[in-house]
């Protein structure tokens, strides 16, 4: 994935949050952004996007571009559009199981695994529904720790809220100590999403090419 076209809107996003005022969430109390997002997100029956994902564990690194469909209430597609593991897709439809196949000459070989195999997650482990824009945002909601909500300037021309969990009990949330997300003030999805080891970040994931009115059926999730 190339980063370098949102340097500049991440440079102009913290020259914002120097001086822009923040919200503190309280106990018990949901952000602005994650309202504004759950009242778009109802009124979405299905949707597809793509997912540019820069992901490091360790010494390891992987980049991919994946391709994501879901629809109402519970049906996920994802195939792997370029990177490690290009070609490989996977189907989940709830549960804990996933349909999915390989790339390459094992393309035409479908199998069904759990939900967190290796073969069906990334490289730090996250699933298919990991990857959803609703259940990114819910973490946000539902992880423990100190929220804030505050103007995150602009990324590809979009002015943005971001939103920044410094989580209270990292060993508890797959190491991650500090998650940011930026979500669009005009559509209210999200745009990118970085999460942190300490002062490391270890996940670096933008949305691109929402289509919000997508009108797909269960025959496009077979399993």
């Amino acid at each position: 994935m190339k980063h370098s076209r949102y340097s500049l809107a991440l440079l102009a996003a913290a020259a914002v949050a120097l001086f822009a005022p923040s919200v503190v969430v309280r106990a018990g109390q949901s952000a602005p952004a994650i309202d504004a997002f759950n009242a778009a997100f109802s009124k979405v029956t299905s949707y597809t996007f793509k997912l540019h994902s820069h992901e490091t564990k360790g010494s390891s690194v992987q980049q991919r571009v994946y391709d994501y469909s879901f629809m109402k209430p519970h049906f996920a597609k994802t195939l792997i559009e370029s990177g490690d593991g290009k070609g490989s897709g996977g189907v989940w439809t709830g549960g804990e199981k996933v349909s999915g196949h390989q790339g390459g000459f094992l393309s035409g070989i479908h199998l069904k695994v759990d939900l967190h195999d290796e073969r069906a997650t990334s490289l730090r482990g996250y699933t298919i529904p990991d990857g959803l824009p609703q259940n990114i945002v819910a973490n946000y909601a539902n992880i423990p720790g100190t929220l804030t909500q505050a103007a995150g300037g602009k990324i590809d021309g979009a002015g943005t809220d971001v939103l920044t969990l410094v989580v209270t009990n990292p060993a508890g949330n797959g190491g991650i100590s500090k998650q940011v997300l930026y979500l669009s003030q005009e559509t209210h999805w999200p745009l990118r999403e970085i999460l942190y080891e300490g002062s490391t970040p270890v996940l670096d994931q933008s949305f691109t090419d929402y289509n919000l009115n997508a009108n797909l059926t269960q025959d496009d999730f077979p399993f």
